[in-house]
Order: C-alpha cells, then sequence, then structure tokens
C-alpha cells in the first residue's frame, strides 16, 4: 500500500502546495486506486504522477469546501477521455451529487463510464471481503467526515513443507490450502487448511481525518492505526485562530496520534503562512509530542510494508 500526495495546502494553492488531494494506491491489494479529496487541478497533478485516472475506482470527500472539491467536475470528465470505462463510486457529505450533477447538466457534460454517489453518514460506508471504510463527523466549519480505511485479516502464509509432508503435491491443491480450503487427497486423506497455514496476519489501518479541531472523534477514528493523515493548518504560535476556523495546529494533531496510541502520523494540509523554511520547526515541535511524525509535501510518497511506514 501506498499514500501519494497530490495537493498538501490549506485553502488557497500556492507555489509550494496545491489543494487537497490524496490517493491511497491499493494496486497490490486490489488493482485500484482510491482518491481522498480532489481540490483544484488535482487532474493536473496526476500529470505528474504513475497514477492512472481510470483505476481510480472510488473518491472520498471530508467536506465540501472548495480546496476541497473544485477539481472533481474536471477529474471526472477527463476521465472518460482517458479509457476511464469502470464504475467510479463517489463518497461524501449531503449536497455532493446535487452540485456535481449540476456542474453536469449546465456544462453539458457526458460520461463513458457509470457514476455512483453516496451520501456519507456516520458509520459503515464501505464493505467488500478485503476492507472496511468507517466515517465519523469531525469537528469544522461545516459538516465534515474522516475515514478509518481498514484492511481485513491476510490468509496465513502456506507451509510448503508441513504440506509436502502430509503428501499434497505441487499444483493447484496448495493454493486451495493458502485460500483457507480443506482438500482430499488421491489416497482419500483430508488436508485441513489450518493444519499447513500460519495463523492469518493482521491487515494495516489508515485513517485519513478532513478539516477539524482537536476532537475526540479524530481519536476515535485514529485508535490504533497504523497510520494517519491529519492536518496542520496551523502552529502554537497561531494557536488561538486554529479553533475559530475549524482546524488544529501540529500540536494537536501530535496529541491525537499520541492518545489514540497510532504508529505514524503524516501532517498535512499546511497553511500557505508557513514558508519552506518554516516546515522542519512545525516538523519538530510535533515530534516532541509524537516520535513518528512526519510531513507531506506535494508528491509525497509513503509507503507501508512490513509493517513499517516508509517515505520514498
Amino acid at each position: 500500500m501506498q499514500l501519494q500526495f497530490l495537493g498538501t495546502g490549506a485553502g488557497m494553492p500556492s507555489k509550494e502546495r496545491n489543494t487537497s488531494a490524496l490517493a491511497l494506491k491499493l494496486l497490490d491489494e486490489r488493482g485500484t486506486i482510491w482518491l481522498f479529496d480532489c481540490g483544484e487541478a488535482t487532474q493536473h497533478r496526476i500529470l505528474h504522477t504513475s497514477i492512472r485516472p481510470r483505476k481510480i475506482e472510488k473518491i472520498f470527500i471530508t467536506h465540501l469546501h472548495g480546496d476541497h472539491i473544485f477539481g472533481l467536475p474536471g477529474f471526472l470528465s477527463s476521465r472518460s477521455f482517458l479509457g476511464g470505462e469502470d464504475t467510479l463510486t463517489i463518497y461524501g457529505p449531503k449536497g455532493l451529487k446535487e452540485w456535481i450533477t449540476a456542474s453536469f447538466e449546465i456544462s453539458k457534460t457526458h460520461l463513458t463510464y457509470p457514476l455512483e454517489f453516496v451520501e456519507v453518514q456516520e458509520g459503515i460506508v464501505f464493505e467488500d471481503d478485503q476492507f472496511i471504510v468507517v466515517a465519523k463527523e469531525l469537528e469544522h466549519v461545516l459538516p465534515c467526515y474522516g475515514y478509518r480505511i481498514e484492511q481485513k485479516p491476510l490468509p496465513g502464509e502456506l507451509l510448503i513443507e508441513k504440506a509436502r509432508e502430509l503428501g499434497v503435491p505441487k499444483g493447484p491443491l496448495l493454493g486451495k490450502l493458502k485460500n483457507g480450503e480443506n482438500v482430499t487427497l488421491e489416497n482419500g486423506t483430508v488436508v485441513y487448511s489450518e493444519e499447513v497455514t500460519a495463523a492469518p496476519k493482521k491487515g494495516f489501518i489508515v485513517t485519513i481525518l478532513g478539516d477539524t479541531k482537536y476532537c475526540e472523534s479524530s481519536k476515535t477514528l485514529s485508535k490504533d492505526a497504523d497510520i494517519i493523515v491529519h492536518e496542520a493548518t496551523f502552529d502554537h504560535d497561531t494557536a488561538h485562530l486554529a479553533a475559530s476556523y475549524g482546524h488544529s495546529t501540529n500540536i494537536e494533531a501530535a496529541m491525537v496520534a499520541r492518545d489514540a496510541e497510532a504508529k505514524n502520523i503524516i501532517l498535512n494540509h499546511i497553511s500557505a503562512r508557513f514558508l519552506p523554511h518554516d516546515l522542519q520547526s512545525l516538523l519538530n515541535e510535533a515530534k516532541e509530542i509524537f516520535p513518528n511524525t512526519f510531513m507531506a509535501n506535494d508528491f509525497s510518497v509513503f509507503t507501508w510494508k512490513n509493517d513499517e511506514l516508509m517515505e520514498e
């Protein structure tokens, strides 16, 4: 799994940071990509990456402020011209479907693929045999949601030597055992999957939070998460502005990770008031509260592998 940040700024775009957009790349897990928020010019940022728009199967919108949604009509339209044929599902607060539908009707835009909408409320918004996504409302100046993405336990490793000792030949029977199926050998012996597989492996948990003040919902969604993506619009010196505008400081973001007993946090949604030479200070302040803190920049890529987060 990888996280690729396409836009990490707050409010208006700047020379260093575009507006909010984050790609959760699940290419190894399901061959697709999930996009979280789609600020203005997101499709332009995608052009500078290896991301193929037709691979994006789901878009999760945190809230309806322009810096999180103004890139949607253009991206959805371009996806048609770039070979997109599979259904794309958009999850977001009430009003999102109405806004996109009106944009397409007025501009006479036609899509070549089915578009589905899911109006987000608190609770499970998506579940299949691989993943479960839970949403919870945060504390912003308009309805805003955070998303907790949990990968379900993975099948245990196949103990090939043990299977061979029990007489299982090379071939499809090994695959069935790995997938949890019991098999019957030619001599009538039944080999049970649990006999030749290790215990299931825990999946990863990623929490992606929208704009929010420091709040209990953030900590609930982040409990025991492997990775949290949390806004850090303000710092200690501007903390008096954070709550007024429904945002968090870098320190408050680190406190969420600490209190939720998470493994890692990535700071995102950085105000343009902070210049490049300010960023290390922002990061260091957060690290004093929670050592495993990272800072996202546009085009940053973070890989989760072997239970470790690595920045590329």
